[in-house]
């Protein structure tokens, strides 16, 4: 059986556009272009289509597909392991959706309090993937992120999960200070900001510029910003003011 452009694309909500460009750059080639110049899919282009669209939802870049998909000695081949890779995503979701669930639970107990009560911070990013930063990093800070690429190979899982939790302690301490009334440049804060770029350092070091603007992504980037929210209101902020006072008395 025979499916036209069109009907690809509503059936699978890809837009013609995209399956044109699927084409163009050799991921996805359509059984034959009719002489009306429609391009027309068969039962295999259509099932290449479904494995690029589950790797896409597990974050493969487009340039990696194809020879994820070409790797394979075949279709089932293929599909077992991408299945494979849907289940452990969806129980690192599953992971997510408790720690969302028991931090809603822990702040309406804390009731409206400037400083919401968070009794286990450390779980507070359980099930968070930050993976699905890295392309964005490596194009972004490509020399940054090789280092840091290089010093991560060394790092066990349970070392990783250590960082997590004292990056989230290191989040709640700066909240505490800032609700408390310091000033980003007390040497107090100071003090704890040497913490955070000491772990910065253990990955790359930055120097004053690279520190300041690594704060300023902290408020800019509604990603970053929404985890130092979850903490207390104003803390991306606060965290920024503190970092760029540390670059300037402390890296310059």
């Amino acid at each position: 059986m025979t499916w036209s452009i069109a009907q690809v694309a509503r059936m699978s909500g890809v837009t013609s556009r995209t399956l044109r460009h699927y084409d163009e750059i050799g991921l996805l080639t359509p059984a034959y272009v009719g002489d009306n110049g429609y391009r027309y899919y068969e039962q295999e282009q259509l099932l290449r289509l479904q494995q690029i669209l589950v790797l896409r939802e597990l974050g493969v870049g487009l340039a990696d597909i194809a020879d994820a998909i070409d790797s394979e000695p075949s279709t089932v081949a293929a599909l077992r392991r991408h299945h494979a890779r849907l289940l452990a995503e969806r129980e690192r979701l599953g992971v997510l959706v408790d720690t969302v669930a028991r931090t809603i639970a822990e702040l309406e107990e804390g009731g409206d309090t400037v400083t919401p009560k968070i009794n286990r911070p450390e779980n507070l990013f359980a099930g968070l993937d930050a993976s699905q930063y890295e392309d964005e990093a490596r194009e972004r800070w490509p020399e940054q992120y090789a280092q840091a690429a290089q010093a991560q190979a060394g790092i066990t899982p349970e070392q990783m999960e250590t960082w997590q939790r004292d990056v989230t302690a290191h989040m709640v301490r700066m909240a505490e200070l800032k609700v408390a009334g310091a000033a980003p440049d007390d040497p107090v804060v100071l003090d704890e900001v040497d913490w955070n770029y000491r772990s910065v350092s253990r990955f790359w070091k930055p120097d004053a510029c690279a520190y300041t603007k690594l704060g300023e992504m902290y408020v800019n980037d509604p990603r970053f910003r929404e985890n130092y929210e979850k903490i207390t209101e104003g803390l991306a902020e606060f965290q920024r003011d503190a970092m760029a006072a540390y670059a300037r008395t402390r890296l310059s």
